[in-house]
C-alpha cells in the first residue's frame, strides 16, 4: 500500500485540474453513476465534535474509497477538520493507498465553491468577501483568486485582529492584495461574491446585507442553531447543492439552514438544483443578473474521490510516497 503524506499531497494536487475533476464527479453523481451512502457519524466527548465516515464508488474513474474525518470545531491549535483517505482496488478490494485527507478536504471544498462561482456569479464581479479566518478561509482565497484574478478580495471574521493577520499573511504568500474588512456586515455589503466558511450557529449572511445579483458560497458546518445563512436569503435565492439527498439529510449530516428553511416553508426540495446538473448543462443556472444565487455545500465523498485519484495518479507517475506491507 502506498502512503502519501500531507506535504506530498499538497505538492501533487493540481488545484486548477481539481475544479474540473470535481465538476465531472458531481455530474456523474447527479446522473446516478456513483454510490454515495449517507455518511456515518459518531459523536465524540467534546461538544459538537464528530467522527465521520464517507465511503463512495465513482464509476467513471473506478474510484473505491472512504474518507474518515474528525470534526472538532473548538480546535484552535490545529485544523477543525482532520482526515485520512483510504483507496481500494475496485476489482479485489485490496487497500492500495492511504493519504492525508486534511488538505484534500480543504482543497476540494474550495474547488466546489470555485465551480459554483464560475457557473453562477454575475458577469461583473468586482469584490469577493471571505467570511471566516480558518483553514477554509485560506483555501477559498486561493481558489477565488484563480477564477476571479481581477477581483478585490476581502476577509472578515468575529475577530478583526485575526482577519487582519490572515489578510497580511496571504497578501505576502500570494503576492496579491488581500484586505481585511472592519466587520462581517461590511464585507458582505461590499461583495458581489461572498464565501461563508465558518462554524457559526447563527447567520453570518443576512438577506438585507446582500447586493442585487450577489452569489453566496456557504460551506460551514454546524449541527445546532440556525446555520450560516438566514432564511430570507434561502427563500429569495436560486439554491444549488452537491446532492439534494445529502443536503437535506437529517442533522448532523445535512445543512441545518436549508432544513430550517424547508420546515418554515421558505424552500422546497423541488426548487433545489444539483451542481452536477448545472455543470453538465442539464439544469439552468442564473437567468437574472439582479437575482441571488446560493451554493450550499455539505461536502460529499465523490469530491474526495476526484481529488484522491488525481493525487494517486501523480504519485504513481512521479514515484512519490512510501510503500508499506499490509
Amino acid at each position: 500500500m502506498l502512503v502519501i503524506n500531507r506535504a506530498e499531497v499538497e505538492r501533487l494536487l493540481d488545484l486548477d485540474q481539481l475544479v474540473d475533476s470535481v465538476s465531472a464527479a458531481l455530474s456523474e453523481l447527479s446522473v446516478g453513476n456513483a454510490a454515495l451512502p449517507i455518511r456515518a457519524t459518531a459523536s465524540a466527548s467534546r461538544p459538537k465534535s464528530l467522527l465521520i465516515a464517507m465511503p463512495t464508488y465513482l464509476h467513471a474513474c473506478e474510484a473505491l474509497l472512504t474518507k474518515v474525518v474528525s470534526l472538532f470545531p473548538e480546535n484552535r491549535d490545529r485544523p477543525t477538520h482532520q482526515a485520512v483517505i483510504c483507496v481500494f482496488d475496485p476489482d479485489n478490494g485490496t487497500p492500495v493507498a492511504l493519504m492525508d485527507g486534511t488538505y484534500i478536504t480543504a482543497a476540494r471544498t474550495a474547488a466546489g465553491s470555485a465551480l459554483a462561482t464560475r457557473l453562477l456569479c454575475a458577469t461583473m464581479t468586482k469584490t469577493v468577501s471571505i467570511i471566516g479566518t480558518g483553514v477554509q478561509a485560506e483555501a477559498h482565497v486561493r481558489a477565488m483568486i484563480r477564477i476571479l484574478p481581477e477581483a478585490r478580495v476581502m476577509v472578515a471574521g468575529r475577530s478583526a485582529g485575526k482577519a487582519r493577520w490572515l489578510a497580511e499573511r496571504l497578501s505576502s504568500d500570494l503576492r496579491v492584495p488581500i484586505e481585511a474588512a472592519a466587520s462581517v456586515e461590511e464585507a458582505v455589503r461590499l461583495a458581489d461574491v461572498v464565501c461563508a466558511v465558518t462554524h457559526a450557529d447563527r447567520p453570518v449572511i443576512r438577506r438585507e446585507w446582500l447586493n442585487a445579483g450577489a452569489h453566496v458560497n456557504s460551506v460551514g458546518h454546524n449541527s445546532a442553531g440556525q446555520g450560516e445563512v438566514d432564511t430570507g436569503t434561502i427563500r429569495d435565492a436560486l439554491v444549488v447543492v452537491e446532492s439534494r439527498t445529502a443536503a437535506l439529510a437529517p442533522i448532523p449530516s445535512g445543512a441545518v439552514d436549508l432544513l430550517q428553511a424547508v420546515a418554515l416553508g421558505a424552500l422546497t426540495a423541488e426548487r433545489i438544483i444539483e451542481l452536477g446538473d448545472l455543470a453538465s448543462g442539464r439544469a439552468t443556472g442564473r437567468t437574472d443578473q439582479q437575482g441571488l444565487t446560493l451554493y450550499r455545500s455539505v461536502g460529499v465523498a465523490v469530491e474526495d474521490a476526484a481529488a484522491a485519484m488525481l493525487v494517486l495518479k501523480s504519485a504513481r507517475q512521479e514515484g512519490v510516497g512510501t510503500e508499506i506491507a499490509v
